[in-house]
């Protein structure tokens, strides 16, 4: 799977979007640079809900909230929200989402039965009470137009696409796709019980392809261990022979930790570290690593717990606690721990950049690098 191209022509403070990311790249990573404000995290959680939230109902409330705002003008019979084109790996798809009036009883009914052409999807609708009075239904409706595809053919892609398009952020990130009422809890001291955070818990629960930059997911680490010690135990029902599976995996998250070694509770509840310094062996805990190797350990189980390949994996301000070491090293662990993958990463490191060639580096207003005068 791999994204070719994004055009948005008006959404909040993207204006005019057009981005290309060649499929012949090697590496196939992209830095999406700007400087603050520049709409980054926007464009990547508008991509991720187009693709992951378009043909699941229980994803489409993540959709409705999104758009909120996303109004017809009296001037316009539609209104272009995206395009994107992609290459399944057998053929490139053209995919145009867009805002279309609809009536307040068209609403009522069911959203999949609404449609204009053979290979027009109406995905859902939202609320925009511009034309219509606030008390009746809502009256916008998303729908999405695939080039030279059937409705069916064109539903399958969908469902085929939104298991392969993953997101990564920081959890303090503002995620537009979460209730516009929870967004604002961010920045106020509730006292009715409600939590942001709480809210972005729910929806990761329903979101499989999203991912927050915890300091360090324990109990997906466990999980990890859990799996490999299950192949290993299937492996030797199979051949007589355990596999390798378990020892793979210890061996992997040493190198990454350097100088630390990993242990297991034998009662797979917990974990710990080691620390060899001058002949002294210092036992550790989860708290006692830095914020970056926590991080960097993190992403690394998230790609191999999830088996993430062959996708489209959007990852906001990977460099976040990262030396600048680190931030041109996670290129080559992207490259290392997941090849298959196609990378997009918004970004304001100049050291991640470097790690790739100029033309890997995509910009949108205003430009991260400065242009020579």
């Amino acid at each position: 799977m791999h994204l070719l191209r994004v055009q948005v022509p008006d959404f909040r403070g993207l204006k005019n979007i057009d981005i290309t990311f060649e499929k012949d790249f090697v590496p196939s990573i992209f830095p999406l640079g700007s400087q603050n404000g520049g709409g980054k995290s926007t464009l990547l959680q508008l991509i991720f809900v187009l693709l992951h939230c378009s043909v699941d109902d229980d994803k489409k409330p993540f959709l409705e909230n999104l758009l909120q705002g996303f109004k017809i003008s009296d001037r316009q019979d539609k209104r272009v929200l995206a395009i994107i084109d992609i290459s399944d790996g057998e053929k490139i798809v053209n995919l145009e989402f867009f805002s279309e009036e609809s009536s307040p009883s068209e609403a009522m009914g069911d959203c999949d039965e609404d449609i204009n052409s053979e290979n027009s999807i109406n995905l859902c609708y939202y609320s925009n009470a511009q034309k219509f009075n606030k008390n009746q239904e809502p009256n916008t409706k998303l729908q999405c137009h695939l080039t030279n595809q059937s409705k069916e053919k064109a539903k399958s892609l969908l469902h085929k696409i939104s298991r392969k398009i993953f997101l990564a952020a920081p959890s303090t990130q503002i995620f537009l796709f979460l209730p516009p009422d929870s967004r604002k809890l961010l920045f106020s001291n509730s006292s009715n019980g409600h939590n942001y955070y709480g809210i972005l818990e729910s929806a990761r629960s329903k979101l499989q392809g999203l991912f927050t930059y915890d300091f360090l997911a324990v109990n997906l680490l466990i999980k990890s261990f859990k799996d490999a010690r299950d192949r290993d135990f299937r492996e030797a029902i199979k051949t007589g022979n355990y596999g390798n599976s378990y020892q793979t995996l210890i061996n992997d998250l040493n190198l990454l930790l350097g100088n630390k070694r990993i242990n297991l509770n034998e009662d797979f509840s917990g974990v710990n570290f080691q620390l060899y310094n001058n002949g002294e062996t210092i036992e550790l805990y989860p708290e006692d690593l830095s914020h970056g190797e926590l991080k960097r350990l993190s992403i690394y189980i998230w790609l191999k717990s999830r088996n993430i390949e062959d996708a489209i994996v959007l990852m906001d301000e990977v460099e976040i606690a990262f030396h600048p070491d680190w931030q041109y090293q996670i290129i080559s662990d992207l490259k290392e721990w997941a090849p298959s993958n196609q990378y997009i990463l918004a970004t304001h490191s100049y050291a991640l950049c470097e790690a790739l060639t100029p033309a890997h580096v995509k910009e949108i207003e205003p430009k991260l690098i400065k242009q020579e005068s």
